[in-house]
């Protein structure tokens, strides 16, 4: 059987196709066996690898495999169907806590699966279909090192770059000795393959002795296809499995069996994953299996965020978060508990949608979705986060003068929906309102409270005018006002917000970027943002919430009681809360989850936020500076000119890339990988920069 790389086949463009090769078109008969199984439906799959929680980019997963794809396909809901699997091939990384978290996230999202799954479920058929390879001739148990490998590796990717440029890779990149390529192990017996895997699976060999490996293509431009490692030797018990292996298969090997084992019809992942489409349908074509049709989508990134696993484990394990479900974290279980609902979410994905072009989601989308989704749902409340307490000199006076209700007044749940029905709020002699609707000295672009000017009380209808500042030091203890609602008091150019003396003691979380860059670089720890959490630990809100934020009412895989505090934004319980309505004691803890639209004829600027606007754009016109310097800088020329590589290497290649560090240490091949890597993102920016 010949394991030469075939031709790429073109296809027309239509509805989640790809690239195709000659290994993924399947024969009548496999053809003709997978429809007598799946008719007329048509089966996708969800696997994520339990390996961390479950974040925007699975969501987005989750809302292509569940409904887009069958959309984009035009299949009726009756014919759908979506197999939850868990891809839990290396158990150095898994645990039951993830898997947990992932099942609980996907219900909690709304989707329901044809059945759930387990790669590890197929390790006896996996181990059986690698021992059908090695009789074939086409799997190898072989002893090379990992720096074996790499060497391997390269000069394979030296030789296959010389053949592709016409060259002689004899000349260009000569093999010094068969060990090396094809290797010591390529070409042995079948026997003695046979009876080394069955030692490996027996426990006979130390952890990174033998590898099990495919006899795929050292001549292929494609390195995936440089005889990919199918079985490693791992001596940890598995979450699911248990301890009943000590050989895990490697993603490549089990995940396209997986999906021809379970009659997928679409196995949709993201982009990066492009370049695995030859192992994927060589292994289903050299076992003869079903080959499904593979689509690659670009992956989901949000701006201010990150969501690589190795990143949020970071986050996670250094405490720079509370958990994987912080409210700042790109997590469904962080989202959750910030106050995002599934149908924001959902919505999200949905105006996202799942393309092959590249790009990042702006934040202000979410936002958007979210006050667009919870606008119109969530019951309004009114709460002060840093509260001034007001007393009411006149207040016996005014109460008096009030009408049958007092200053008792009905207030609409939501003003739009008057089936959400309503609740009271009492005015009191001593309110509380939030310390930014008052200001020690007029200005004419502040609307609210200050000595010399009087604003409208939500609800009640009067004017509030301050007579009296009382005062502990520089700190303000007591603001004495007075009611105005006779006839003839001037008309206030605003109302402000009010929480009576019976409000709830609270705490208030305020929730910014967790990252100070929209996109953040390698060094994202220097980038985290040190006001992404502000609290406010002396809050009060309204007593109307009270049977709303019991604890027995607080559920960390649920949507918990989400309020929308008048003028201050979304707000959600917090998981944290342990009160108790009944007797009034323990914490209460809310959220934010987003903010209301800003309203620019009451924004005050501090002194802060105009240095933090300041130093932004300095920012911006110094990375502008800094961009066009760079486009001056010829490729050839970038690791010696470029003001970020300037004195960092002392030696150089005939291309200009560099060999050695300024102290004369040699990089090492991976360094130079990367290097190669940023000068060929700078050349393209570069000749793009020159049209």
């Amino acid at each position: 059987m010949s394991t030469d790389a075939p031709e790429t086949v073109i296809t027309t463009a239509g509805a989640l196709e790809g690239r195709e090769l000659e290994w993924a078109i399947n024969t009548p008969e496999l053809t003709a066996e997978h429809a007598a199984i799946n008719s007329n439906i048509i089966r996708t799959r969800f696997p994520p690898e339990p390996n961390g929680y479950l974040h925007f980019g699975h969501a987005q997963s989750m809302n292509m495999n569940f409904a887009l794809s069958f959309e984009k396909l035009g299949v009726p809901m009756e014919n759908r169907r979506t197999i939850f699997r868990f891809d839990d091939t290396n158990p150095d990384a898994e645990s039951p806590e993830y898997i947990d978290s992932m099942k609980r996230d996907l219900e909690w999202m709304g989707w329901q699966p044809e059945k759930t799954t387990y790669s590890s479920d197929n390790f006896q058929t996996l181990y059986d279909l690698a021992v059908k390879l090695i009789k074939k001739g086409l799997a190898y148990v072989c002893d090379m090192t990992k720096a074996e490998m790499e060497a391997q590796r390269e000069l394979a990717k030296k030789r296959c770059a010389a053949r592709a440029v016409g060259a002689d890779p004899d000349v260009e990149a000569p093999i010094p000795s068969a060990d090396i390529l094809p290797g010591r192990n390529r070409d042995t017996s079948v026997e003695r393959n046979l009876k080394l895997f069955e030692e490996m699976k027996l426990g006979l060999h130390d952890e990174g002795t033998l590898t099990l490996r495919l006899k795929m293509d050292f001549d292929s431009p494609n390195p995936n296809m440089y005889d990919l490692v199918a079985y490693r030797i791992r001596y940890t018990p598995h979450p699911h499995a248990g301890h009943g292996w000590c050989i895990y298969p490697n993603y490549d090997f089990t995940h396209g069996i997986c999906d021809s084992l379970e009659h997928i019809d679409y196995s949709i992942c993201t982009l990066e994953f492009e370049t695995r489409r030859e192992p994927y349908f060589w292994i289903l074509w050299a076992l003869d299996m079903y080959r499904p049709k593979v689509y690659e989508m670009s992956r989901l990134n949000v701006e201010y965020t990150v969501l690589s696993k190795r990143r949020l484990l970071k986050l996670v394990n250094a405490k720079y978060v509370r958990g994987w479900s912080d409210p700042r974290m790109p997590t469904i279980s962080g989202l959750r508990r910030r106050g995002y609902n599934k149908e924001i979410i959902n919505n999200f994905c949905n105006e996202v949608g799942a393309t092959r072009s590249a790009k990042v989601v702006q934040m202000a989308k979410l936002f958007h979705v979210a006050r667009l989704t919870l606008a119109d749902t969530t019951r309004r409340a009114m709460a002060a986060l840093k509260p001034i307490k007001v007393v009411i000199t006149n207040f016996d006076e005014e109460a008096a003068k009030a009408g049958e209700n007092g200053m008792t007044f009905e207030v609409q749940n939501s003003p739009t929906d008057a089936s959400l029905g309503s609740h009271n709020v009492t005015l009191t002699g001593t309110i509380y309102i939030d310390s930014e609707d008052f200001k020690m000295e007029d200005d004419p672009n502040f609307y609210r409270l200050t000595p010399n000017k009087p604003v409208g009380v939500k609800y009640h209808g009067g004017n509030l005018i301050c007579d009296e500042i009382v005062k502990d030091g520089d700190k303000i203890k007591m603001l004495k006002c007075h009611l105005d609602s006779s006839e003839g008091r001037p008309k206030p150019k605003s109302y402000i917000t009010w929480v009576p003396s019976d409000g709830i003691k609270c705490e208030v979380r305020i929730y910014d970027h967790l990252f100070t860059q929209p996109e953040p670089s390698d060094r994202w720890e220097e980038e985290l943002n040190p006001e992404s959490e502000v609290i406010h630990s002396n809050a009060i809100v309204d007593p109307s919430v009270l049977e709303l934020v019991d604890k027995k009412d607080v559920d960390e895989w649920k949507s918990n009681q989400a309020l929308q505090f008048e003028r201050l934004g979304y707000f959600v319980v917090d998981t944290d809360t342990t009160f108790d309505s009944a007797t009034r004691e323990g914490k209460l803890v809310f959220n934010r989850t987003v903010s209301l639209k800003e309203d620019k004829t009451v924004k005050k600027v501090s002194s802060h936020e105009e240095e933090q606007n300041r130093k932004r754009v300095e920012q911006q016109r110094a990375i502008a500076a800094a961009r066009d310097i760079m486009m001056t800088i010829d490729p050839e020329d970038l690791f010696k000119l470029a003001p970020e590589y300037k004195d960092k290497y002392s030696k150089f290649d005939d291309t200009g890339l560099p060999t050695h560090l300024a102290d004369g240490t040699e990089l090492t091949k991976s360094a130079k990988k990367k290097l190669e890597k940023e000068r060929a993102k700078h050349a393209k920016k570069f000749a793009k920069g020159k049209k």
